[in-house]
């Protein structure tokens, strides 16, 4: 199909990465100790599902961005790209505003960045190559 791009390569990679920091390690610090509050069980299992979601979402574009960088499926699908970029730069937004509003350290930003970053600098080179 496509030929291969190392910046999508290098962003799904990061981005499963993420998937399973998130998976693994936030289950452990954030979701499990929610659980055991005494926030109601609606609110509960609303979070934990919005969690899942955010899990999901990471699993299914780590996938979408791994087959594009190694030239298969979606490669030539740059607007799908293009979304998954501009979606992991605006992930950062929340984070940085409530580190600035609570004087926080909120560093899950850290993780979205480069791989917003790897995303669009993999368009600009299929664009140059075009």
């Amino acid at each position: 199909m496509g030929m291969r791009n190392l910046f999508w390569i290098i962003a799904g990679v990061l981005n499963l990465m993420t998937f399973f920091l998130h998976l693994i390690g936030g289950q452990i610090d954030l979701v499990n100790p929610m659980l055991e509050t005494a926030l109601s069980v609606e609110k509960s299992s609303q979070l934990v599902g919005a969690w899942n979601m955010v899990t999901i979402l990471l699993l299914g574009t780590s996938y979408i961005l791994l087959l594009a960088g190694f030239g298969k499926k979606y490669s030539t699908n740059t607007e799908m790209i293009k979304l998954i970029g501009y979606l992991n730069l605006l992930f950062c937004l929340p984070f940085l505003i409530a580190g600035f509003y609570y004087g926080l350290l909120v560093p899950q930003w850290i993780f979205f960045l480069p791989i917003g970053v790897f995303t669009m600098i993999g368009l600009n080179k299929v664009k140059k190559d075009a």
